[in-house]
């Protein structure tokens, strides 16, 4: 025990090298938690899947510094990764949940005239769709494009004709 209270500290008054043998630790637990979590936590990129970034940070971050304790740290981030497992198996096996968590897809441009509403709910400008439509379709050329769509992750892509 004397071992660990060396390597490791306790409470808020840690040396560098505590703090370190703490990152390292909880380095290997992230790891673990993130395969748990799948890899759609860190590719789609959605809000939800924003969210065990950000928590996961957060809360990892207070073992790390000795604000909290380390086990319910780490209980903690099993739970938030356990959470998130399910509700992209829940958005995955059902439509209307993910709608409710993920929204919609949504037309910004169709048939030659962008659609103002949906840019005003969507909060972009027909700047920002241009940037997607040249990152997307590699053209700036709209008459080449069908339609332009603000993803349920936020991007924006294009269909060409």
């Amino acid at each position: 025990m004397e071992l660990l209270n060396k390597l490791f500290g306790e409470g808020k008054d840690l040396n560098a090298l505590q703090m370190s043998d703490r990152a390292a630790v909880i380095f290997v637990i992230a790891l673990i938690l993130i395969r748990i979590s799948g890899r759609r936590s860190f590719g789609v990129r959605t809000p939800l899947d924003n969210i065990i970034t950000i928590s996961l940070g957060a809360v990892m971050s207070r073992a790390i510094v000795g604000a909290s304790d380390f086990v319910p740290v780490v209980v903690c981030c099993f739970v938030i990764v356990l959470l998130h497992r399910l509700f992209g198996w829940l958005i995955a096996h059902s439509k209307a949940f993910g709608r409710f968590i993920e929204g919609d897809k949504m037309v910004l441009f169709e048939k030659g005239r962008f659609n103002q509403e949906h840019m005003k709910d969507a909060l972009v400008c027909e700047e920002d769709i241009m940037q997607g439509v040249r990152k997307s379709a590699m053209t700036e050329d709209m008459n080449k494009i069908e339609k332009v769509y603000m993803e349920r992750n936020g991007e924006i892509s294009s269909i060409k004709e």
